[in-house]
């Protein structure tokens, strides 16, 4: 496969100092805002290797601590954290918070957190593999998408059902997402691929990525386009959904080594970009083809994944530091 043209961006440098938020968010739709700059952290109660942020419509900040067998929640208006234990093994990864406020989570099952209850529900996978859940995304119908990355399958979870439906669909499934026309899109890490799946048809279409990209994680803008993560080459990859194809690649900061990896688009469809080796976060605007840099204030943090708030502010956690972010 060409590669496409690689750009080349203006960059604006933002640093912040650590001041408490006060704002709360109003819902779970990412936002937009005029960023000021400001890095704010928090110490997570279980620094056991917390990871993956997703936003409750109150506003509060759910994520798993994979080796503490919780799943825990941050309320920026008390600035409290709140932990709840789940199954001892359950190894959560993948967060996402459903319309009703109950938390569906990932790990080496299935699960859901009734945060108002302290309750926990399993789904029973269709097969019985070691495979380990891994990323989550939730589609407009209130269904749940799940790569499985070892046994190279995508799943689908119905939540009011409890029914679970599995596919195979290639080696290595990393990230995923749902676009605006309900098609359902993997990274596969391992394969240099990204792929597309068609829940109405069962169709599979891949996307043959050159050798050593290794796409990590993919979201989706509201008219559908695809970005993507380029963990190997250090670039962020823009893909057309109708046409399957990379159509722009931006060569990010921190160059071929930078590690990018957590990827989000905000409500003006500005995507947001994590370098996990150079500790900053990177928003770019793709309208003026420009970006800004936001140092991170804590070393070797791992920011693995990251949501976008209905104000627009940016949350992270550092699974390696223990640290929940918030860029405001």
């Amino acid at each position: 496969m060409a590669r496409p043209a690689t750009f080349f961006l203006a960059v604006v440098l933002a640093t912040g100092a650590c001041d408490p938020a006060t704002a709360a968010s109003t819902g779970a739709q990412p936002g937009a805002k005029m960023s000021s700059g400001t890095v704010i952290e928090w110490a997570v109660p279980s620094p056991r290797y917390a990871r993956d942020p997703a936003i409750g419509r109150d506003g509060r900040v759910y994520f798993a601590v994979k080796r503490g067998d919780k799943i825990a929640r941050f309320d920026p208006r008390s600035q409290r954290f709140h932990e709840w234990a789940v199954p001892e093994g359950s190894r959560p990864q993948g967060v996402v918070v459903m319309p009703d406020g109950k938390v569906i989570f990932g790990g080496t099952g299935l699960g859901e957190l009734d945060p108002s209850t302290g309750t926990v529900r399993q789904f029973r996978r269709p097969t019985s593999d070691s495979g380990q859940v891994y990323s989550l995304a939730l589609g407009a119908d209130e269904t749940v998408w799940y790569t499985v990355k070892s046994v190279g399958k995508l799943g689908k979870l119905e939540p009011s059902s409890g029914r679970v439906t599995e596919f195979v669909i290639g080696d290595d499934p990393y990230g995923v997402a749902v676009d605006a026309r309900g098609h359902v899109w993997v990274t596969r890490k391992g394969a240099d691929r990204i792929t597309r799946f068609d829940p109405a048809t069962g169709q599979i279409t891949d996307m043959v990525l050159p050798r050593g990209s290794q796409p990590r994680r993919i979201t989706a803008t509201a008219d559908g386009i695809l970005w993507v993560t380029l963990y190997g080459v250090g670039r962020l990859a823009k893909v057309d959904p109708i046409t399957v194809t990379v159509v722009k690649e931006y060569t990010m900061p921190g160059g071929p080594n930078g590690g990018p990896y957590a990827v989000n688009a905000d409500a003006t469809g500005r995507v947001w970009v994590s370098e996990v080796q150079t500790d900053q976060v990177i928003m770019l605007n793709p309208a003026s083809n420009t970006i800004r840099i936001f140092k991170l204030p804590t070393r070797d943090g791992g920011v693995r994944n990251a949501a976008i708030d209905a104000e627009g502010r940016y949350w992270y956690i550092g699974s390696i530091s223990g640290k929940l972010g918030v860029i405001d």
